[in-house]
């Protein structure tokens, strides 16, 4: 058990060093409690056109089935809270996660490096390496690991610091001491409910995901439905709102990691500049950006409908 303590204390560390906020580390198996509210929420097509999210159930209820032998799910929290604002307040918004660089690869690096001092400190460990890419049900597992508990708006939120971080894992068939869940801390509090301006929150801890404005802008690849008109509240790419009301987030610190600041161009784009936007600024703006994703055409699908609702 020291072994495990001392194993445990060195990712801890090592972590921090590579400047993720937090980790925590649970036990691997079978995710009994979100079996069947992940089934029901399929079964009520609160997916949308997410087909993905029906892939590999087994898998992402089972981390053993993604690393044959794994015995430890270390979770891991990186911030990318920024006090920086798109100086034109009529211009289409995008989501503050999106403002540096795709999160996908920073994280991914980090999580290498991660796993190749565990190697060095520890020797053979099998495992990967996961960042919103695979079937792994991140929040849950952060929870698990005592990194926070899932709100009310059905995000991760930590006491200390808020929500807005990247959550990333790492399956290991190496046994480790593992962490506590901590108490869910939303109270009586429904801000996340009462300010989502699609009403994709439905109830406390649920959300019907196809009413979100994050997958309509992100997820969606058909035209935005209707039922949006007059909803959006200027978003073209994502959406905080369910977090910038959160009183948790009064904890929320600047990060200071350097890829996730935002280009000066992007911040400094007017309401017209976004509404004329050619696919070469685009390219420039968004070069290494998760916003790729949602490529020019359908950004700029985005900015035509709010032009549309006025």
């Amino acid at each position: 058990m020291k072994q495990q303590e001392a194993y445990s204390t060195f990712i801890k560390e090592e972590a921090k060093a590579l400047g993720f906020l937090s980790c925590g580390i649970a036990k691997a198996g079978f995710l009994e409690e979100e079996a069947p509210r992940l089934e029901q929420w399929l079964r009520q097509g609160r997916h949308g056109e997410m087909h993905y999210m029906e892939n590999h159930f087994d898998k992402r209820l089972d981390p053993t089935k993604l690393v044959p032998g794994a015995k430890s799910v270390v979770s891991l929290l990186l911030n990318y809270h920024s006090p920086e604002k798109q100086s034109d307040p009529t211009a289409p918004k995008i989501s503050t996660y999106a403002f540096g660089q795709d999160y996908h690869k920073v994280i991914k690096d980090k999580l290498y490096l991660l796993l190749a001092r565990i190697r060095d400190r520890i020797g053979e460990v099998d495992g990967r390496v996961f960042v919103d890419s695979a079937p792994v049900m991140d929040k849950a597992w952060a929870a698990k690991a005592g990194l926070g508990w899932v709100g009310k708006n059905t995000n991760l939120i930590a006491k200390q610091v808020g929500s807005f971080f990247f959550i990333a894992e790492m399956i290991l068939d190496l046994e480790l001491a593992y962490d506590l869940p901590v108490a869910d801390h939303c109270g009586s509090c429904t801000a996340c409910i009462d300010a989502c301006p699609t009403q994709a929150l439905t109830a406390p801890y649920q959300i019907d995901g196809s009413k979100c404005i994050s997958y309509a802008t992100i997820e969606l690849k058909n035209a935005i439905p209707d039922h949006f008109k007059g909803k959006m509240d200027g978003w073209m790419f994502g959406c905080d709102v369910c977090q910038t009301v959160c009183p948790w987030n009064r904890f929320s610190t600047p990060h200071n990691e350097t890829a996730f600041a935002p280009k000066a161009e992007l911040l400094e784009l007017k309401r017209q500049d976004w509404e004329e936007l050619t696919e070469e600024t685009f390219k420039r703006v968004f070069q290494k950006s998760a916003v790729k994703r949602t490529k020019y055409s359908g950004l700029t699908r985005n900015i035509r409908f709010l032009k549309e609702e006025g």
